[in-house]
């Protein structure tokens, strides 16, 4: 297994409260990883300190060996295109106008716009859905609208590496499907790198190349979803009681909660 993004003893805080501790991380080149765990465990933080959001308080982030630290803002995000949690847009900013900046990152001072950055958004803005709203104000969409324009504009900035922090939010499930869909064409049509972070875990063992499972800042297991989902990890990590089946569909493992509270 190869990876251009790895940490190395990598530890993440904030103020006083250390949230993961000394985290040894590699990101397989070429293939969807997603990261699950329980609630504050860790796995937004370090998907910020993948994207340099997060300054590390020990160890480092490395990209193609080089420490994240260390490279110019620019250059970061022509190679790896982060999509945060909560991300906000300037007001009465057009859809438009806010994939478009998708691709400041290529553009030079003696081009401001080519014929490459336009193929790129219409392409990402396509792909997902939201060329129609390109001259509407985002702040007047829905929730699930927002979330689609958020994702063409990581789209449109086409890095190598693409970290998503929850993308599914908001979306109702026939557009979580398409969104995760459209993560696994990525990865198979352009060979991009990916990891994602999610709260379904049904969603992310039928998704995933690479399973990463966290618990209190630590990774617990991973691998294969295959290999990693079991009803003892589920019950260790999640606390939660359950079966794990094969899914009819794809064959990945399936949780299955224990029987519902009732009064008999």
């Amino acid at each position: 297994m190869t990876a251009r993004l790895t940490t190395r003893g990598l530890t993440l805080a904030y103020e006083e409260r250390t949230v993961v501790e000394g985290l040894d991380l590699d990101v397989p080149d070429g293939r969807v990883t997603v990261i699950v765990g329980p609630n504050a465990c860790g796995k937004s933080t370090t998907l910020r300190a993948l994207g340099r959001l997060l300054k590390p308080r020990e160890g480092s982030v490395l990209l193609d060996g080089e420490s994240l630290a260390t490279l110019p803002t620019k250059r970061i995000a022509q190679r790896i295109g982060l999509l945060p949690q909560t991300p906000v847009a300037p007001d009465s900013i057009t859809v438009g106008d806010l994939v478009a900046r998708g691709r400041q990152p290529h553009q030079h001072w003696w081009q401001q716009w080519s014929d490459e950055d336009e193929r790129a958004v219409t392409d990402a803005m396509d792909r997902t859905d939201v060329s129609a709203l390109a001259d509407r104000a985002v702040d007047e969409l829905s929730g699930g609208q927002r979330q689609r324009v958020w994702i063409a504009m990581a789209l449109a900035q086409e890095t190598g590496l693409l970290l998503l922090d929850e993308p599914t939010t908001y979306l109702d499930i026939a557009h979580q499907v398409e969104v995760l869909d459209l993560v696994r064409q990525l990865n198979h049509d352009q060979g991009r790198t990916v990891v994602v972070v999610l709260h379904d875990l049904n969603q992310a063992a039928r998704y995933a190349d690479h399973l990463v499972a966290m618990k209190s800042g630590e990774v617990v297991a991973e691998g294969a979803p295959a290999e990693v989902v079991t009803e003892e990890l589920v019950r260790d990590v999640f606390g939660l009681e359950c079966v794990v089946v094969p899914d009819p569909v794809t064959g990945s493992p399936l949780i299955v909660p224990g029987a519902p509270w009732s009064a008999a």
